[in-house]
């Protein structure tokens, strides 16, 4: 076992724990903090993988962008940690039925019969003349171009939805025009009292 293929191990095993985080802690902070160290080690994985573009795409868009409006929304909305407890239990016979049914399906689609070096072989190594973000970019813009436009209308819309969520009525306040507030007199904001002056009494 070369120290490539231990690497790898190491970050899937930590890919694979901050995942589990994020869908079973309470605190949505705390779910997004995970979804971070998820996006850091998915990205040390392409790069074993020599896609290089990806994993720094990875981190600068998505931890830098994406989980910042995360973050943003969630404290814009104060969420009620306390509902968030209550609900839990009653939700888990259903949460447990979902996450064995995927669970059944990755074990199909992702078992050993379909993966594995034996059924597909290792990526072969590139020289230094390679470029990955010449490479992604070509297939992007020729085979996958729909896919990827959708992508980027749904991400925009995801955007659009974050900024109606945070927005909040405008309050209504009573407001003086500038000309009025420019025109004022002292006259009519001030008034002299005269009174008699009175003596202490012994």
């Amino acid at each position: 076992m070369g120290i490539d293929v231990i690497i790898f191990y190491f970050f899937a095993a930590v890919l694979v724990f901050a995942a589990g985080m994020v869908v079973t802690v309470r605190n949505p902070v705390f779910a997004a903090l995970f979804l971070v160290l998820a996006f850091f080690t998915s990205a040390a994985i392409w790069m074993l993988l020599e896609a290089e573009f990806l994993a720094l795409t990875l981190i600068l868009v998505y931890v830098g962008a994406v989980m910042v409006l995360f973050l943003f929304v969630v404290m814009m909305l104060d969420i009620n940690l306390a509902v968030l407890k209550e609900g839990f239990a009653r939700y888990l016979p259903a949460g447990i039925v979902v996450a064995l049914l995927l669970i059944a399906q990755l074990a199909v689609i992702v078992g050993p019969e379909q993966f594995g070096l034996d059924k597909i072989a290792s990526p072969a190594m590139h020289g230094t003349e390679y470029s990955n973000t010449k490479e992604l970019g070509r297939v992007l813009y020729t085979e996958y171009l729909y896919p990827f436009e959708i992508a980027s209308a749904i991400l925009l819309v995801a955007i659009i939805a974050a900024i109606a969520l945070t927005l909040r009525k405008r309050r209504v306040r009573d407001l003086m025009p500038p000309e009025k507030q420019v025109a004022v007199q002292r006259k009519d904001r001030v008034r002299l009292v005269k009174m008699e002056s009175e003596k202490k009494k012994a």
